[in-house]
Order: structure tokens, then sequence, then C-alpha cells
């Protein structure tokens, strides 16, 4: 638990950098995750980093982290350099990727990564292989056709694959009564003949338990779960977002209160996990790689123009296609119009 309390601070630390950093003109973009820390850490602990699968959203800071990738790596996809593991520098901030942590690269358009997640947990079920695949993403994003597309699959062939959805009750300056007739996403999972799930999203608990009672669902062939976390969005929907134009200060004030970062590390404190020394030291390890993550990145190479279009059209060198089999010739009986 106290290594989970640690990947929390530690996201909302870079998080809170790369703040800095986008309004002294350093990092173009920023669409934070500050409020979602608390269900992303209890979530994904529940996934074995290089067995299961993770298809985030933007964001999954935390989550990202959680499988794998280090505070230099996450930095490196936010100034968009050459050595961003997830594109080489070509995708937006806050777009992870990972090949070597099985964490999928992330798409502009929202939604797109979950008919990904039924296609990987699909291959993982055709194989005989114990892999889930977990997707994130927000209840703006859940209202999208591919959703509904990506649900009913995984519902109708049993695939180990879990949706996380995190409503935070913002679809970028939507209030969530104006975006779907239901108030709860997680009833839509009955449509599909799987649970869904209601969790508190500053539980950190609670969310592991939940995540791993899906995660032993889907291990068992019992198919996927839908997980709706409830969150807070302590900030703008990006650094272009002006969230004071649409939120009362009334609102925003309640919504601090619930930032699941302090409410952790108070239920920490109070079960004797968490004492002031240790505290104190996992704040100065925090400060210290988010200083190290940030001169790194500023230290390495941008994107070479020259290779802007690779990957995108084939090149010299690249495997070209054999010409397809040749068809089997006809039986003399079929060649007459006889049967066999």
């Amino acid at each position: 638990m106290v290594d989970l309390y640690r990947l929390m601070a530690l996201a909302r630390a870079l998080d809170e950098r790369a703040w800095i950093l986008n309004r002294s003109g350093r990092v173009h973009f920023v669409i934070s995750g500050q409020g979602h820390e608390g269900a992303e850490a209890g979530i994904t602990a529940a996934l074995t980093p290089g067995r299961d699968w993770f298809l985030p959203y933007y964001r999954s800071m935390t989550g990202v982290m959680a499988m794998g990738m280090t505070p230099r790596e996450v930095m490196l996809q936010q100034y968009g350099k050459a050595g961003d593991p997830g594109s080489g520098g070509r995708q937006m901030p806050s777009h992870y990727g990972h090949a070597g942590h099985r964490i999928f690269t992330s798409s502009s358009p929202v939604g797109t990564q979950i008919l990904h997640a039924a296609g990987i947990a699909l291959a993982a079920k055709l194989r005989g292989v114990p892999e889930v695949a977990l997707v994130a993403m927000g209840e703006g994003s859940s209202n999208q056709g591919d959703v509904h597309e990506a649900l009913n699959f995984a519902g109708v062939h049993r695939l180990p694959m879990i949706l996380l959805v995190e409503n935070n009750g913002y679809a970028i300056s939507v209030p969530a009564e104006r975006e779907t007739a239901v108030r709860d996403i997680a009833v839509r999972a009955a449509g599909y003949a799987m649970p869904g799930v209601i969790v508190d999203g500053a539980d950190v608990i609670g969310c592991y338990l939940a995540a791993r009672d899906a995660v032993d669902r889907a291990l068992a062939g019992e198919g996927p779960t839908l997980i709706e976390a409830k969150v807070t969005r302590l900030t703008g929907h990006s650094s272009d977002d002006q969230q004071t134009k649409y939120r009362s200060a009334e609102e925003l004030a309640e919504q601090r209160e619930q930032d699941p970062l302090p409410r952790f590390r108070d239920e920490l404190r109070a079960a004797g996990l968490l004492e002031e020394a240790a505290e104190a030291a996992i704040a100065a390890d925090v400060a210290a790689a988010v200083d190290d993550a940030t001169d790194f990145a500023e230290a390495s190479s941008d994107p070479d123009p020259g290779t802007l279009l690779r990957h995108v059209y084939a090149e010299p060198g690249d495997p070209v296609p054999g010409p397809p089999p040749a068809a089997p010739p006809a039986s003399p009986s079929a060649s007459l119009g006889g049967t066999a």
C-alpha cells in the first residue's frame, strides 16, 4: 500500500511539473490525470505487468507507470522527443504507449482503443494463454459507437477484458447529465451480459478489490467486466481549457475534498503504515525523480524531421508480401461438369 501511495505521489508530481512546463512554453499541451490517481493505482494493481495488457487513455499516467513506464519515459512522451517509447515523438503529450510493457499506444479519437482491447482479449482466448486486457476511458468516451461494438463482442465471446470508465462528471465542458441518459455508466453492462461494478475512485483499496475480482473472472473464462470509478477532475480538461467558465467555485472546492492523494495518505497514517520519516523520504524521492526526468527529457534529442513519414508508407527494405498461393488444380470431373 505504501508503494501505491508512492506511485500516486509520483504521478501527481509529474503532472504538476507538466503544467509548469506548459506555462513556460516548453511542453505544448497537457491533459491531466489529477484526481484520477487513486482509481488508476488501485485497479492496475490487480494486473500482472508483463502478462496483462493495458490500453490507456490520456489521463492514465498513473496506470502506465504501474505497468512499467519510468518517469523519464513519461517525460520523453510529454516533450515529444525521439526517445519517446510510444511513438518516437509523433504523438501528442499524454498519448502513452510502450510495446515492451504491453501498453497499447493511445489514439486521439476517443474510444477507439476498446476495439483493440477486444481483439487482444480474443487473441488470448484463441491461444489459450492467461492474459487480461484492461482498457481505460472517460464517461464521455463511453458514448462512442465503438464501445458498444466492443462490449457486445466481448460479451458474446466471454473475452478476458475489463473496461474501466473513469467518470469525472465532465466530457470536456459538458456535464454528465447532458452526456448520457443514465446516471451510472455501469448499468449498461447488463445489456452485454457482464457485471457492472461502481467504485469510489478515491478508495484505492476498494478499486483494487473490484479489479481483482474482475481479473479472476477473466482468467477463469467467465468473461468481461465493466468497472465505473467515480473520480474527480481537479484541473481543466486540458491546458487549453478554463474550467472556471463552467464550474462554480463552490463545486471546485467540494471536488478538492475528493482528492484521492491526501485521502489515501491519511488512511495509511491512521493504519500506522506511513510514518513521518517514510513520508518525507517518499516526497524527497519523488521530487528527485521528477527533476531527473525533466532534465533527461530536456537534454534528449528531438525527432529527425527526415523520419516524419516512417511507419506510414512502404520503404526500401521493408518486407514485401509474396504472391497469393496458387489455386489447387480442379479435379477432372469438375472440369467436365460432373461430380466427384
